[in-house]
């Protein structure tokens, strides 16, 4: 997983469409309304407005996780983070609010609950911890 971006959308929430159409951006890297409406009809089942991708690919502006140009009369979107940047921001979140409500031995006993996979990658995670106070403490 990416180290956490300098850069941080407004609005980490996100609904299933907006969901939908930032993962299009993401694939496209620079994306209009056409490309993204065509992608969404791909799907025959699918009926969507243009002017609904429209409004989410301005929703998605207004929260910080697109940003917009204009090329002659076309308007452009391009992802503000990556889609690997984006997991480590949810993921750091998660865990803030899990943290923030969690007591020192609620923690505990859910991690004694994890299965040995999970155990693996909290050992993985303790010596990544180490690591970093490690380096913190070096450069004190």
């Amino acid at each position: 997983m990416s180290p956490l971006p300098e850069y941080r959308p407004k609005k980490l929430s996100l609904g299933p469409l907006e969901t939908e159409i930032l993962e299009i951006v993401w694939q496209l890297k620079n994306a209009t309304v056409k490309d993204v409406h065509q992608r969404i009809l791909a799907d025959p089942n699918r009926d969507l407005a243009y002017t609904s991708v429209t409004t989410v690919l301005r929703r998605l502006t207004a929260k910080g996780w697109l940003k917009c140009h204009k090329q002659g009369k076309v308007f452009y979107w391009q992802p503000m983070v990556s889609k690997e940047q984006a997991q480590a921001l949810k993921s750091y979140e998660h865990l803030n609010r899990f943290l923030a409500i969690s007591n020192p031995d609620l923690v505990a006993s859910f991690v004694d609950s994890l299965d040995v996979v999970s155990l693996e990658q909290i050992e993985a995670i303790t010596a990544r911890i180490q690591a970093i106070r490690s380096q913190r403490e070096e450069e004190r």
